[in-house]
């Protein structure tokens, strides 16, 4: 039998922290319990379950609540805020209460707790870890009330070891050394001390006996300064116990507690290092592929320079004016590298630069700092550095690397406040660059002619960094092994960006066979973009559409450049995500209609309509947390459940029907009602507009069940499009991001084929067409299977349109009937990757 879930929700609204990188060693060692923090952005402490109040602190800067299960749930406000002595914190609860999910417990000022030099990071963690078998932390931003942060396992219902048994020892009085007592951080250090030891140990004050190997069990004592506490220990090492928890209570457990009292050394806080890729072989080096190709050429290292500044400022006014003017001008020379970047959407990441420039939350920091007699510099430097390093620390790959667009903007700053100019990267010929991280201001400014390809040990694949080099298409790692930095300038190397490797010291047959292979591949894509514009008709003259998956405008016309028939799928979230309001009526007509002309009519424009929820929520749309969202309100579901939404979307795309072939599609639909409703949407948006285009209605076959009718579906909508990374997921029951189930998660799996099968089978029943959107379309492995299962289009990522229809050219229709009849009879992805790598090189 599994053990038995519970769902902690967020008990603030802010960014969630990894527990072992809170900046306090108890409860980043998880003396107190192992959790989660968050860094607020609301200031009334909710409950995460319901529960009881069972421990609510004196100075109403933490509170337990014990759940049904008996899980006793610690939240604590802020660190070191029990110095605070219950300034700034006004309980709305007192101990006893019945409490309920979301209800509000303690409201707190989260600008006095600034002001007084203390952190607001919040602490949820598990006083009675014993109980709990495992802990699944979320990460990402959270709602408080609404979003799962913590779920626990609880551990089965084995009876605990009982103490061994022997004569009661108690020790003689001690008294508390503590200035404000036994709070949390005494508490956890000596209940950490006494789980140690077999006895039954308790703490004694007065009359009243708490568990020492309890958190809240000493928390919930009270024991203030100067309060006389006995220990009390029951069992065969009882005498050991008492003896060295009373020492540890008399030196302050872990605490200064001024002259007089020596506390002991604290232990360091140990993280453990995130694990890279990690070659055999001495010569290679592994990290994490960053931007695909080869690159044969020499180390050259580099190291970033060093920017010093004056911790004492002048007049408070004076350094304010200094950080404005410092902002300002960083702002304008960010409008500048944006203006020398063609492609618009790369562009904008100086654009996110300008907004970190203005981020609340950066210059609250910085200002505080400025309020407090510091120089603008040595204020600003230490703003984007705490900033930095919060988010460098998350589990979230996307925002941990963000961190490195915090440092590069904050230096930017700094340069100016310094007074000093960024110095110049002068590289030699055939350069192979290594760096602990690059910024994307450094990425944009390679010098292409000499920089070939770079490695550095930190980022990984979805930093911004590693954006810009595919953009640029410079071979790139990230997150390579750290020996990398220890290689002298000169050292010949073979940069793999595709693998994610770096091989040194080859040999002139190695580097000669890499030359060939650059030759090789250079030539074939030339010949790709020479015949790009010629149609993907196979060798027996069946005409196969290869279109583009686009999310911006430049997408789209670099898709027409490079040889694209269409657009296949239009991601229209890209106009809702990061951002923090839905966009208007105006400026999505706007967009879906510059996106129509770039087309023009003679090419299709299929664009899906808003496909949130699951991994991709709206902050201005919120949605109840969900046990699996994945499985909940997403795609259409969402749509049709904020019917405004979803009207003023299709009422924007609507127009732009005058200028290309408009195709609307919806996403993840799963019944016919759902099917019928949206038709019916669109009729009536389109009679209140006056459209009278003949507009085509689709649906993304992403569920196993609208696979399995695509026949009864084809009688309603005009077209389909097979979502095949939702539909290997849906079908096979794994998560596409699980880190350990994402390879097997393979969309060549022989049932997502037959689901494939199903539907064109469906589809052409009806003289319907179907086309595959999903990532195998632009895998030159799987395209003959599609092509023999009876696909008609291949909607791809915009580079792969040249390669994918030289590919289709190559290809007999009845050569690929043939292939894919003797996949769909095999048992796993394994046998058909083996089968089809023969034949695609």
């Amino acid at each position: 039998m599994s053990n038995q879930r519970i769902e902690l929700l967020a008990p603030l609204t802010g960014l969630i922290v990894p527990i072992d990188t809170v900046p306090d060693p108890v409860f980043a060692q998880r003396m107190v319990g192992d959790g989660i923090s968050i860094d607020p952005t609301s200031n009334v402490l909710v409950a995460p379950a319901n529960g009881r109040v069972t421990q609510l602190h004196a100075s109403r800067h933490a509170i337990t609540l014990t759940t049904a299960e008996g899980v006793e749930v610690l939240l604590h406000i802020g660190l070191d805020t029990v110095l605070l002595k219950g300034e700034g914190f006004k309980a709305l609860v007192k101990e006893g209460d019945s409490v309920r999910t979301g209800q509000p417990l303690i409201e707190f000022n989260s600008e006095l707790i600034t002001k007084a030099g203390k952190s607001v990071l919040t602490e949820m963690v598990i006083a009675n870890g014993e109980k709990i078998a495992a802990y699944l932390p979320a990460s990402g931003f959270a709602r408080a009330g609404l979003t799962v942060a913590l779920t626990l396992e609880l551990a089965g219902s084995a009876a605990a070891p009982t103490a061994t048994s022997g004569d009661v020892a108690l020790s003689d009085p001690i008294k508390v050394p503590n200035a404000t007592g036994l709070h949390a951080r005494p508490a956890a250090a000596l209940a950490n001390a006494a789980k140690a030891y077999k006895s039954d140990v308790k703490l004694v004050r007065g009359n009243d006996e708490g568990n020492a190997k309890s958190v809240v069990g000493i928390m919930g004592l009270e024991v203030k300064h100067g309060d006389e506490i006995r220990v009390k220990a029951t069992g065969s090492d009882g005498q050991s116990a008492i003896k060295v928890l009373a020492e540890l209570i008399r030196s302050g457990c872990g605490e200064d507690c001024g002259p007089g009292v020596p506390p002991p050394a604290p232990k360091p806080v140990m993280k453990p290092a995130a694990k890279k890729p990690h070659s055999t072989d001495p010569n290679v080096l592994a990290g994490v592929s960053a931007s695909p190709g080869l690159a044969v050429g020499q180390i050259f290292q580099v190291k970033q320079d060093v920017i010093e500044v004056r911790e004492q400022g002048d007049n408070a006014q004076v350094e304010r004016r200094r950080l404005d003017d410092a902002l300002k001008e960083a702002r304008q020379q960010l409008e500048v590298l944006k203006s020398e970047i063609e492609d618009e959407s790369k562009a904008e990441i100086f654009a996110a630069h300008q907004e970190l420039l203005a981020d609340p939350d950066l210059l609250d920091i910085a200002i505080s700092s400025i309020s407090n007699g510091k120089s603008a510099g040595f204020a600003w430097r230490s703003a984007f550095t705490i900033y930095a390093d919060k988010l460098a620390k998350l589990q979230n790959e996307v925002l941990a690397g963000r961190a490195n667009d915090i440092r590069d903007v904050g230096r930017r700053v700094l340069r100016l406040l310094a007074g000093v100019k960024e110095a110049e990267l002068v590289v030699p010929e055939n350069a192979i660059l290594i760096a602990e991280e690059l910024t994307p201001s450094d990425t944009a400014s390679l010098d292409r002619t000499k920089v070939l390809g770079f490695a550095t040990t930190g980022g990984g694949a979805t930093s911004h960094v590693a954006i810009l080099a595919r953009s640029l298409n410079i071979p790139a790692i990230c997150g390579i092994e750290d020996a990398v930095l220890q290689l002298a300038n000169g050292t010949p190397v073979i940069l793999d960006g595709t693998k994610g490797t770096l091989r040194k010291n080859p040999s002139e047959a190695e580097i000669t066979r890499i030359r060939e292979k650059q030759v090789t591949q250079a030539k074939k894509r030339a010949e790709e973009l020479t015949t790009a514009m010629q149609p993907a008709i196979m060798r027996d003259g069946t005409r196969v559409e290869v279109v583009a998956n686009i999310g911006s405008l430049d997408e789209a016309k670099q898709g027409v450049e490079l040889g694209g028939e269409g657009v296949g799928l239009l991601r229209s979230e890209f106009l809702y995500l990061e951002r923090t309001d839905a966009p208007s009526e105006a400026e999505q007509t706007q967009i879906y209609s510059d996106i129509a002309k770039a087309l023009g009519t003679e090419r299709t424009l299929v664009i899906r309509t808003l496909d949130v929820g699951g991994d991709k929520p709206l902050p201005y749309l919120p949605m109840p947390p969900e046990e699996n969202p994945f499985l909940g309100v997403r795609g259409i579901r969402l749509c049709l459940a904020a019917p405004e939404i979803m009207r003023t979307q299709v009422r924007a795309i609507l127009r732009a029907a005058p200028y290309s072939k408009l195709h609307i599609m919806f996403p993840m639909i799963a019944s016919l009602e759902e099917v019928r409703e949206t038709k019916a949407i669109i009729a009536e948006e389109k009679a209140a507009l006056g459209v009278t285009a003949d507009v085509k209605i689709g649906i993304m076959v992403e569920v196993p069940s609208t696979a399995v009718m695509s026949e009864v579906f084809a009688r309603e909508v005009d077209f389909f499009s097979i979502g095949t990374n939702d539909l290997t997921q849906y079908t096979l029951a794994m998560d596409r991001g699980h880190p350990k189930l994402a390879k097997q998660a393979d969309a060549l799996h022989p049932g997502v084929l037959r689901l494939i099968a199903m539907t064109v089978k469906g589809a052409h029943t009806h003289g319907k067409w179907v086309g595959v959107c999903g990532g195998i379309a632009s895998d030159p492995q799987a395209v003959p299977v599609l092509l023999g299962i009876g696909v008609d289009e291949l909607s791809v990522s915009v580079p792969a349109i040249p390669a994918i229809k030289a590919l289709v050219r190559t290809l007999n229709k009845a050569d690929c009937v043939k292939l894919a009849n003797e996949v769909l009879q095999m048992g796993t992805a394994a046998e058909v990757r083996a089968k089809l790598a023969k034949l695609v090189d």
